[in-house]
């Protein structure tokens, strides 16, 4: 059985204006994983991914590139133990 986990992730670069947040719910629904996705104010993207640990680290990775417009410098993971608090991927406002 693989094991569940939470990430938090904050992206840095260009990532905001080019549907970074859009294209990281269509990538964690495919994937299966669960949590939020949303813009800070100092131009940074952060999420909070919940699922299966490979599910969860190929979202991860796939955020060290994002959608085609963007650019990312560089990919903060923090690891915490999994909560099973959502049951959607979706977009904090």
């Amino acid at each position: 059985m693989t094991m569940k986990i939470r990430a938090i992730v904050t992206v840095k670069g260009l990532v905001q204006g080019v549907a970074f947040r859009h294209h990281t719910v269509l990538q964690g629904n495919q994937l299966r994983v669960t949590g939020w996705v949303k813009n800070l104010p100092n131009g940074d993207v952060q999420g909070c991914f919940e699922g299966d640990e490979t599910d969860v680290q190929a979202l991860v990775e796939w955020c060290h590139h994002g959608p085609s417009r963007a650019r990312v410098d560089r990919v903060i993971v923090e690891r915490k133990s999994f909560r099973g608090e959502f049951d959607t991927f979706d977009v904090r406002y």
